[in-house]
């Protein structure tokens, strides 16, 4: 008795895994057995780096907060203090968004933040 073989599903999988393959380097994109380790393998790249991003970002939104409190002559951490002192909620975003597109506003904010600095 012949052996049965699902040659249609294996086909399908075997195509999947190559199309999602498509662009990768030599036999990568070509052959199912390479091709199905980089897909795992990109896959857990960006399983990992949609968590890193956010820490990436908010790493940029401090440096640039930072940027732009040093030059009005307030070091970051103190800045944040005075604004939690004062009662302004502001996430890091926005605050770099002020800095970069509205340097006048986030001077205004600097300057109402200023007395609640404590030297």
């Amino acid at each position: 008795m012949p052996k049965t073989r699902n040659t249609a599903a294996t086909r399908k999988r075997h195509q999947r895994v190559k199309r999602e393959a498509k662009g990768y380097f030599g036999n990568a994109s070509r052959l199912y057995r390479y091709a199905k380790q980089a897909v795992a393998r990109a896959g857990a790249y960006a399983y990992r780096d949609r968590r890193n991003k956010k820490r990436e970002f908010r790493r940029l939104w401090i440096v640039r907060i930072n940027a732009a409190c040093r030059a009005e002559g307030i070091s970051y951490s103190r800045f944040m203090n005075g604004l939690k002192n004062a009662g302004i909620e502001m996430d890091r975003k926005a605050l770099s968004e002020l800095a970069i597109h509205d340097p006048e506003a986030f001077k205004a904010l600097i300057e109402k933040v200023r007395p609640e600095v404590k030297a």
